[in-house]
């Protein structure tokens, strides 16, 4: 999707699309859709989910932290708080349109692409990759405790260059 016009630019007061032909690229409006999505998900569409939503989904498949969309806002003009973002990640969250990842203990990752998929985690750059489907399988796995069951199982390679190795 492109963001050729500034962010703010494409909103109204009420959040909907001043010029939805353009917005969309004359093929639907992804602002529309971002809005019965958010809606479909039990979450009202106000102006800063709408904004926050459009950063976070208009990429396609990516895995990002509360700062690294923060930083995005702030250079789209989006007036938005650093707790703003985080709130609206959890409740992103909550609502099904993101997965959060626990991977590094100081810092969370928002994947936004939720269905259940394994990752690698580079540990020195801090970054994410989606891991292709390869049919890993998981054996041996404990029994839940009591009254509780299994809702997934998630794996996590966790990667690093080898000591000497050059960078490509």
């Amino acid at each position: 999707m492109s963001n050729s016009l500034p962010l703010q630019a494409m909103l109204n007061a009420r959040g909907a699309p001043l010029d939805a032909a353009s917005a969309a690229g004359r093929r639907g409006c992804p602002l529309s859709d971002l809005r019965d999505r958010l809606r479909r998900s039990g979450l009202r569409p106000t102006r800063q989910r709408l904004s926050l939503g459009w950063l976070l989904f208009g990429r396609g498949d990516r895995h990002l932290t509360a700062e690294m969309l923060y930083d995005e806002a702030m250079r789209a003009k989006v007036p938005v708080s650093l707790a703003t973002v985080y709130n609206t990640l959890h409740q992103f969250t909550e609502a099904g349109l993101l997965r959060q990842l626990a991977l590094d203990g100081s810092k969370a990752y928002f994947d936004t692409n939720p269905s259940e998929h394994h990752h690698f985690f580079l540990e020195d750059e801090g970054q994410v990759l989606d891991m292709p489907d390869c049919g890993i399988t998981v054996d041996s796995l404990p029994d839940a405790p009591e009254g509780m069951e299994i809702a997934g199982v998630e794996v996590i390679v966790r990667l690093r260059r080898r000591h000497g190795a050059r960078q490509s």
